[in-house]
Protein backbone atom coordinates (compact mmCIF):
# COMPACT_ATOMS: atom_id res chain seq x y z
CA UNK A 1 0.00 0.00 0.00
CA UNK A 2 1.42 3.40 -1.01
CA UNK A 3 1.99 5.92 1.73
CA UNK A 4 -0.21 9.02 1.88
CA UNK A 5 1.49 12.29 0.92
CA UNK A 6 2.00 14.74 3.76
CA UNK A 7 0.91 18.35 4.22
CA UNK A 8 3.41 20.87 2.87
CA UNK A 9 2.70 23.14 5.84
CA UNK A 10 2.30 21.02 8.97
CA UNK A 11 3.48 17.57 7.81
CA UNK A 12 0.28 15.66 8.68
CA UNK A 13 -0.82 12.77 6.40
CA UNK A 14 -3.19 13.78 3.61
CA UNK A 15 -6.02 11.25 3.51
CA UNK A 16 -8.99 13.43 2.47
CA UNK A 17 -9.58 14.22 -1.23
CA UNK A 18 -11.24 17.42 -2.40
CA UNK A 19 -11.17 16.36 -6.08
CA UNK A 20 -8.94 14.21 -8.28
CA UNK A 21 -8.79 15.76 -11.76
CA UNK A 22 -6.68 12.93 -13.18
CA UNK A 23 -3.67 13.50 -15.41
CA UNK A 24 -3.27 16.97 -16.86
CA UNK A 25 -0.58 18.97 -18.73
CA UNK A 26 0.94 22.12 -17.24
CA UNK A 27 -1.72 24.79 -17.64
CA UNK A 28 0.64 27.54 -18.83
CA UNK A 29 2.85 25.38 -21.09
CA UNK A 30 1.58 26.45 -24.49
CA UNK A 31 2.51 24.20 -27.38
CA UNK A 32 4.43 25.29 -30.51
CA UNK A 33 2.58 24.30 -33.70
CA UNK A 34 5.45 22.06 -34.80
CA UNK A 35 4.64 19.83 -31.82
CA UNK A 36 1.00 19.49 -32.76
CA UNK A 37 1.34 15.74 -33.35
CA UNK A 38 3.21 15.06 -30.10
CA UNK A 39 1.57 14.17 -26.82
CA UNK A 40 2.10 16.72 -24.06
CA UNK A 41 3.61 15.60 -20.74
CA UNK A 42 0.91 15.07 -18.14
CA UNK A 43 1.04 14.93 -14.35
CA UNK A 44 -1.38 13.96 -11.57
CA UNK A 45 -3.68 16.79 -10.51
CA UNK A 46 -5.12 15.69 -7.18
CA UNK A 47 -6.33 18.25 -4.61
CA UNK A 48 -6.22 17.01 -1.03
CA UNK A 49 -7.27 18.47 2.33
CA UNK A 50 -5.12 18.48 5.46
CA UNK A 51 -7.35 17.58 8.38
CA UNK A 52 -4.84 19.06 10.83
CA UNK A 53 -4.29 22.62 9.53
CA UNK A 54 -6.99 22.58 6.77
CA UNK A 55 -4.62 23.60 3.98
CA UNK A 56 -5.93 22.35 0.62
CA UNK A 57 -3.10 21.43 -1.75
CA UNK A 58 -2.10 19.48 -4.83
CA UNK A 59 0.70 16.94 -4.89
CA UNK A 60 4.21 18.16 -5.74
CA UNK A 61 4.07 16.56 -9.17
CA UNK A 62 6.13 19.17 -11.03
CA UNK A 63 9.32 21.02 -10.03
CA UNK A 64 8.76 24.75 -9.41
CA UNK A 65 11.48 25.80 -11.87
CA UNK A 66 9.80 23.80 -14.64
CA UNK A 67 6.65 25.92 -14.25
CA UNK A 68 8.01 29.41 -13.55
CA UNK A 69 10.83 29.42 -16.08
CA UNK A 70 12.48 32.19 -18.05
CA UNK A 71 9.63 32.25 -20.60
CA UNK A 72 6.55 32.25 -18.39
CA UNK A 73 3.50 32.93 -20.57
CA UNK A 74 1.30 34.81 -18.09
CA UNK A 75 1.52 38.61 -18.25
CA UNK A 76 -0.66 40.39 -15.67
CA UNK A 77 -1.07 43.58 -17.72
CA UNK A 78 -3.38 42.06 -20.35
CA UNK A 79 -6.49 42.50 -18.19
CA UNK A 80 -7.80 46.05 -18.01
CA UNK A 81 -10.00 45.29 -15.02
CA UNK A 82 -7.01 43.84 -13.13
CA UNK A 83 -4.98 46.98 -13.83
CA UNK A 84 -7.81 49.15 -12.46
CA UNK A 85 -7.85 46.97 -9.35
CA UNK A 86 -4.09 47.42 -8.90
CA UNK A 87 -4.15 51.17 -9.45
CA UNK A 88 -6.83 51.53 -6.76
CA UNK A 89 -4.81 49.40 -4.33
CA UNK A 90 -1.63 51.40 -4.89
CA UNK A 91 -3.42 54.68 -4.32
CA UNK A 92 -5.09 53.47 -1.18
CA UNK A 93 -1.95 51.99 0.40
CA UNK A 94 0.07 55.07 -0.48
CA UNK A 95 -2.42 57.19 1.43
CA UNK A 96 -3.01 54.78 4.32
CA UNK A 97 0.67 54.17 5.04
CA UNK A 98 1.75 57.72 4.09
CA UNK A 99 4.24 56.35 1.56
CA UNK A 100 6.65 58.75 -0.07
CA UNK A 101 10.15 59.14 -1.51
CA UNK A 102 11.76 57.75 1.66
CA UNK A 103 9.57 54.63 1.69
CA UNK A 104 10.05 51.25 0.04
CA UNK A 105 7.47 48.90 -1.44
CA UNK A 106 8.54 45.35 -2.31
CA UNK A 107 6.33 43.11 -4.40
CA UNK A 108 6.92 39.38 -4.49
CA UNK A 109 6.10 37.87 -7.90
CA UNK A 110 5.96 41.29 -9.53
CA UNK A 111 5.44 39.83 -13.04
CA UNK A 112 5.58 42.56 -15.68
CA UNK A 113 5.40 45.51 -13.27
CA UNK A 114 1.60 45.66 -13.51
CA UNK A 115 1.26 46.86 -9.86
CA UNK A 116 4.52 48.52 -8.88
CA UNK A 117 4.29 50.89 -11.85
CA UNK A 118 1.59 52.80 -9.96
CA UNK A 119 3.81 53.29 -6.91
CA UNK A 120 6.61 54.45 -9.25
CA UNK A 121 4.23 56.98 -10.77
CA UNK A 122 3.49 58.26 -7.24
CA UNK A 123 7.18 58.73 -6.51
CA UNK A 124 7.48 55.77 -4.13
CA UNK A 125 10.65 53.63 -4.44
CA UNK A 126 9.96 49.99 -5.29
CA UNK A 127 11.64 46.65 -5.78
CA UNK A 128 10.11 43.75 -7.67
CA UNK A 129 11.08 40.13 -7.10
CA UNK A 130 10.15 37.89 -10.04
CA UNK A 131 11.60 34.52 -11.11
CA UNK A 132 10.58 34.75 -14.78
CA UNK A 133 13.09 36.71 -16.83
CA UNK A 134 10.78 37.61 -19.71
CA UNK A 135 8.14 39.23 -17.48
CA UNK A 136 10.81 40.94 -15.37
CA UNK A 137 12.25 42.52 -18.54
CA UNK A 138 8.85 44.08 -19.25
CA UNK A 139 8.74 45.44 -15.67
CA UNK A 140 12.12 47.11 -16.11
CA UNK A 141 10.72 48.94 -19.15
CA UNK A 142 8.09 50.43 -16.82
CA UNK A 143 10.77 51.73 -14.46
CA UNK A 144 10.33 48.88 -11.96
CA UNK A 145 13.72 47.57 -10.74
CA UNK A 146 13.38 43.79 -10.53
CA UNK A 147 15.40 40.94 -9.04
CA UNK A 148 15.06 37.82 -11.20
CA UNK A 149 14.93 35.29 -8.36
CA UNK A 150 12.54 33.10 -6.43
CA UNK A 151 11.59 34.63 -3.09
CA UNK A 152 12.91 32.59 -0.17
CA UNK A 153 13.84 33.15 3.44
CA UNK A 154 17.47 33.14 2.33
CA UNK A 155 16.83 35.96 -0.15
CA UNK A 156 14.90 37.88 2.50
CA UNK A 157 17.87 37.67 4.89
CA UNK A 158 20.17 38.94 2.14
CA UNK A 159 17.92 41.90 1.40
CA UNK A 160 17.61 42.69 5.09
CA UNK A 161 21.38 42.57 5.49
CA UNK A 162 21.68 44.96 2.54
CA UNK A 163 19.57 47.44 4.48
CA UNK A 164 16.24 46.92 2.74
CA UNK A 165 13.46 47.93 5.17
CA UNK A 166 10.15 47.88 3.30
CA UNK A 167 7.16 49.79 4.66
CA UNK A 168 4.94 47.54 2.57
CA UNK A 169 5.43 44.06 1.13
CA UNK A 170 2.71 42.95 -1.23
CA UNK A 171 1.91 39.90 -3.28
CA UNK A 172 -1.11 39.03 -5.36
CA UNK A 173 -1.94 35.47 -6.31
CA UNK A 174 1.51 34.10 -5.44
CA UNK A 175 1.10 32.53 -1.99
CA UNK A 176 -0.74 29.66 -3.66
CA UNK A 177 2.12 29.27 -6.16
CA UNK A 178 4.94 28.33 -3.78
CA UNK A 179 5.65 24.69 -2.91
CA UNK A 180 7.49 25.61 0.33
CA UNK A 181 4.87 27.91 1.77
CA UNK A 182 6.50 27.92 5.22
CA UNK A 183 9.82 29.19 3.86
CA UNK A 184 8.04 31.88 1.84
CA UNK A 185 6.12 33.20 4.86
CA UNK A 186 9.24 33.09 7.04
CA UNK A 187 10.91 35.24 4.40
CA UNK A 188 8.14 37.83 4.68
CA UNK A 189 8.52 37.87 8.46
CA UNK A 190 12.29 38.30 8.07
CA UNK A 191 11.86 41.42 5.91
CA UNK A 192 9.20 43.11 8.06
CA UNK A 193 10.13 45.41 10.90
CA UNK A 194 8.19 47.57 13.33
CA UNK A 195 4.66 48.22 12.12
CA UNK A 196 5.42 47.45 8.45
CA UNK A 197 2.61 45.69 6.58
CA UNK A 198 2.33 42.64 4.35
CA UNK A 199 -0.72 42.30 2.13
CA UNK A 200 -1.45 39.17 0.17
CA UNK A 201 -4.34 38.44 -2.18
CA UNK A 202 -5.52 34.98 -3.11
CA UNK A 203 -8.67 33.32 -4.46
CA UNK A 204 -10.75 32.31 -1.46
CA UNK A 205 -11.19 28.56 -0.99
CA UNK A 206 -14.71 29.23 0.28
CA UNK A 207 -15.71 30.53 -3.16
CA UNK A 208 -13.87 27.74 -4.97
CA UNK A 209 -16.05 25.23 -3.16
CA UNK A 210 -19.32 27.18 -3.28
CA UNK A 211 -19.02 28.10 -6.98
CA UNK A 212 -17.44 24.82 -8.19
CA UNK A 213 -14.36 26.71 -9.36
CA UNK A 214 -12.36 23.50 -9.84
CA UNK A 215 -10.81 25.01 -12.97
CA UNK A 216 -8.65 27.20 -10.73
CA UNK A 217 -6.87 23.98 -9.68
CA UNK A 218 -3.68 23.46 -11.68
CA UNK A 219 -0.12 22.42 -10.98
CA UNK A 220 1.32 25.88 -10.40
CA UNK A 221 -1.34 26.48 -7.74
CA UNK A 222 0.21 24.30 -5.08
CA UNK A 223 -2.21 25.50 -2.35
CA UNK A 224 -5.87 26.62 -2.11
CA UNK A 225 -6.24 29.03 0.72
CA UNK A 226 -8.68 29.84 3.46
CA UNK A 227 -8.16 32.41 6.20
CA UNK A 228 -8.23 29.47 8.61
CA UNK A 229 -5.17 27.85 7.04
CA UNK A 230 -3.35 31.12 6.36
CA UNK A 231 -3.60 32.27 9.98
CA UNK A 232 -2.03 29.02 11.14
CA UNK A 233 0.85 29.31 8.65
CA UNK A 234 1.41 32.98 9.50
CA UNK A 235 1.36 32.40 13.25
CA UNK A 236 4.12 29.79 12.99
CA UNK A 237 6.30 32.40 11.26
CA UNK A 238 5.58 35.14 13.79
CA UNK A 239 2.98 37.04 11.75
CA UNK A 240 -0.47 38.19 12.83
CA UNK A 241 -3.47 38.94 10.59
CA UNK A 242 -5.04 42.29 11.49
CA UNK A 243 -7.42 42.87 8.58
CA UNK A 244 -9.16 40.94 5.82
CA UNK A 245 -10.96 42.36 2.79
CA UNK A 246 -13.31 40.40 0.55
CA UNK A 247 -12.69 41.20 -3.12
CA UNK A 248 -14.56 40.30 -6.33
CA UNK A 249 -11.37 39.48 -8.26
CA UNK A 250 -10.72 35.97 -9.59
CA UNK A 251 -14.18 34.78 -8.68
CA UNK A 252 -13.93 35.99 -5.07
CA UNK A 253 -10.64 36.66 -3.30
CA UNK A 254 -9.34 37.72 0.09
CA UNK A 255 -6.80 40.45 0.71
CA UNK A 256 -5.15 39.65 4.01
CA UNK A 257 -3.24 42.36 5.89
CA UNK A 258 -0.59 41.06 8.28
CA UNK A 259 2.15 42.43 10.51
CA UNK A 260 4.66 41.07 12.98
CA UNK A 261 3.01 39.42 15.98
CA UNK A 262 4.26 42.18 18.29
CA UNK A 263 3.29 45.12 16.07
CA UNK A 264 0.86 47.72 17.38
CA UNK A 265 -1.76 47.36 14.65
CA UNK A 266 -5.24 46.60 16.03
CA UNK A 267 -7.40 43.83 14.58
CA UNK A 268 -10.19 45.09 12.33
CA UNK A 269 -13.73 43.68 12.01
CA UNK A 270 -13.11 41.98 8.66
CA UNK A 271 -11.04 39.26 10.32
CA UNK A 272 -13.84 38.01 12.59
CA UNK A 273 -16.37 38.21 9.76
CA UNK A 274 -14.41 35.89 7.44
CA UNK A 275 -13.55 33.53 10.29
CA UNK A 276 -17.28 33.19 11.01
CA UNK A 277 -18.15 32.65 7.34
CA UNK A 278 -15.59 29.86 7.01
CA UNK A 279 -16.74 28.16 10.20
CA UNK A 280 -20.36 28.32 9.01
CA UNK A 281 -19.31 26.66 5.72
CA UNK A 282 -17.57 23.84 7.60
CA UNK A 283 -14.02 24.61 6.47
CA UNK A 284 -12.81 23.49 9.89
CA UNK A 285 -14.30 20.00 9.51
CA UNK A 286 -14.55 17.20 6.95
CA UNK A 287 -18.16 17.94 6.05
CA UNK A 288 -17.18 21.23 4.43
CA UNK A 289 -15.23 19.40 1.71
CA UNK A 290 -17.45 16.40 1.01
CA UNK A 291 -19.41 16.12 -2.24
CA UNK A 292 -17.19 18.46 -4.27
CA UNK A 293 -16.17 15.77 -6.77
CA UNK A 294 -19.79 15.05 -7.67
CA UNK A 295 -20.42 18.75 -8.31
CA UNK A 296 -17.38 18.92 -10.62
CA UNK A 297 -18.64 15.91 -12.54
CA UNK A 298 -22.07 17.54 -12.92
CA UNK A 299 -20.49 20.73 -14.31
CA UNK A 300 -18.46 18.67 -16.79
CA UNK A 301 -21.59 16.88 -17.95
CA UNK A 302 -23.46 20.15 -18.45
CA UNK A 303 -20.71 21.70 -20.55
CA UNK A 304 -20.31 18.63 -22.74
CA UNK A 305 -24.06 18.46 -23.36
CA UNK A 306 -24.10 22.12 -24.39
CA UNK A 307 -21.17 21.73 -26.80
CA UNK A 308 -22.50 18.52 -28.32
CA UNK A 309 -25.92 20.10 -28.81
CA UNK A 310 -24.32 23.11 -30.50
CA UNK A 311 -22.37 20.82 -32.83
CA UNK A 312 -25.46 18.78 -33.66
CA UNK A 313 -27.28 22.02 -34.52
CA UNK A 314 -24.49 23.03 -36.88
CA UNK A 315 -23.31 25.88 -34.62
CA UNK A 316 -19.68 26.91 -34.25
CA UNK A 317 -18.01 27.53 -30.90
CA UNK A 318 -14.79 29.43 -30.22
CA UNK A 319 -13.15 30.22 -26.89
CA UNK A 320 -11.96 33.52 -25.49
CA UNK A 321 -8.91 33.63 -23.21
CA UNK A 322 -6.06 31.11 -23.25
CA UNK A 323 -6.19 31.09 -19.48
CA UNK A 324 -4.70 28.45 -17.20
CA UNK A 325 -8.11 27.86 -15.66
CA UNK A 326 -9.49 27.23 -19.12
CA UNK A 327 -6.89 24.57 -19.75
CA UNK A 328 -7.85 22.74 -16.58
CA UNK A 329 -11.50 22.86 -17.65
CA UNK A 330 -10.84 21.68 -21.21
CA UNK A 331 -8.56 18.83 -20.18
CA UNK A 332 -10.80 17.59 -17.36
CA UNK A 333 -13.74 17.60 -19.77
CA UNK A 334 -11.78 16.03 -22.65
CA UNK A 335 -12.58 18.91 -25.01
CA UNK A 336 -10.51 19.48 -28.16
CA UNK A 337 -10.85 20.89 -31.66
CA UNK A 338 -13.78 18.61 -32.42
CA UNK A 339 -15.91 20.80 -30.11
CA UNK A 340 -14.10 24.18 -30.05
CA UNK A 341 -12.69 25.47 -33.34
CA UNK A 342 -10.14 27.93 -31.95
CA UNK A 343 -9.27 30.17 -29.01
CA UNK A 344 -8.29 33.85 -28.95
CA UNK A 345 -6.15 35.80 -26.50
CA UNK A 346 -4.83 39.37 -26.23
CA UNK A 347 -1.37 38.19 -25.17
CA UNK A 348 0.99 37.96 -28.19
CA UNK A 349 3.07 35.38 -26.28
CA UNK A 350 0.17 32.94 -26.49
CA UNK A 351 -0.94 33.71 -30.05
CA UNK A 352 0.24 31.23 -32.66
CA UNK A 353 0.47 28.41 -30.10
CA UNK A 354 -1.77 25.48 -29.20
CA UNK A 355 -3.48 25.07 -25.84
CA UNK A 356 -1.76 22.37 -23.76
CA UNK A 357 -3.52 19.02 -23.93
CA UNK A 358 -6.45 20.05 -26.12
CA UNK A 359 -4.20 21.50 -28.90
CA UNK A 360 -6.85 24.08 -29.75
CA UNK A 361 -5.09 26.81 -31.79
CA UNK A 362 -4.71 30.28 -30.23
CA UNK A 363 -5.19 33.35 -32.43
CA UNK A 364 -5.42 37.10 -31.92
CA UNK A 365 -8.75 38.48 -30.71
CA UNK A 366 -9.77 39.76 -34.14
CA UNK A 367 -10.00 36.15 -35.32
CA UNK A 368 -13.47 36.26 -33.72
CA UNK A 369 -14.39 38.97 -36.19
CA UNK A 370 -12.72 37.30 -39.17
CA UNK A 371 -14.45 33.97 -38.45
CA UNK A 372 -17.46 34.96 -36.37
CA UNK A 373 -18.68 31.98 -34.30
CA UNK A 374 -22.19 31.35 -33.05
CA UNK A 375 -20.93 31.01 -29.49
CA UNK A 376 -17.89 32.30 -27.58
CA UNK A 377 -17.03 30.27 -24.50
CA UNK A 378 -15.27 32.68 -22.10
CA UNK A 379 -12.71 30.52 -20.30
CA UNK A 380 -11.56 33.21 -17.80
CA UNK A 381 -15.13 33.59 -16.51
CA UNK A 382 -13.94 36.05 -13.87
CA UNK A 383 -13.51 38.74 -16.55
CA UNK A 384 -16.67 37.93 -18.52
CA UNK A 385 -18.09 41.49 -18.22
CA UNK A 386 -14.84 42.93 -19.59
CA UNK A 387 -14.86 40.48 -22.51
CA UNK A 388 -18.48 41.10 -23.48
CA UNK A 389 -17.84 44.85 -23.43
CA UNK A 390 -14.88 44.40 -25.78
CA UNK A 391 -16.92 42.12 -28.06
CA UNK A 392 -20.20 44.06 -28.11
CA UNK A 393 -20.07 44.28 -31.91
CA UNK A 394 -20.18 40.47 -32.16
CA UNK A 395 -23.27 40.32 -29.96
CA UNK A 396 -25.00 42.79 -32.28
CA UNK A 397 -24.30 40.38 -35.15
CA UNK A 398 -25.81 37.44 -33.27
CA UNK A 399 -22.88 35.82 -31.45
CA UNK A 400 -23.78 34.62 -27.97
CA UNK A 401 -21.46 34.34 -24.98
CA UNK A 402 -21.13 31.36 -22.66
CA UNK A 403 -19.55 30.64 -19.27
CA UNK A 404 -19.44 27.19 -17.70
CA UNK A 405 -18.69 27.92 -14.01
CA UNK A 406 -20.55 27.34 -11.74
CA UNK A 407 -22.98 26.15 -14.43
CA UNK A 408 -23.82 26.90 -18.06
CA UNK A 409 -24.88 30.50 -18.68
CA UNK A 410 -25.65 31.77 -22.20
CA UNK A 411 -26.35 35.42 -23.11
CA UNK A 412 -27.62 37.67 -24.57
Amino acid sequence: MSQSPTCRSCGAPLTLTLVDLGLSPLANSYVPPDRADSADPVYPLHARVCQSCWLVQVDDAVPEAEIFNSHYAYFSSFSDSWLRHCRAYAGRMTRELALGPDSLVIEIASNDGYLLQYFVQAGVPVLGIEPSGNTAAEAEKKGVPTLVEFFTESLARRLRDEGKRPDLICSANVLAHVPDINDFVKGVATLLSGDAVYTVEFPHLLNLIRQVQFDTIYHEHYSYLSLLAVEKIFARAGLRVFDVEELPTHGGSLRVHACLAGASRAERPGVAKVRQDEAAAGLDRVEGYEGFTARCEALRGGLLRFLDRAKADGKTVAAYGAAAKGNTLLNYCGIGTERIAFCVDRNPAKQGTLLPGSHIPVHDVNALRRNRPDYVLILPWNIAPEVTEQMADLAELGTRFVTAVPDIRVWP
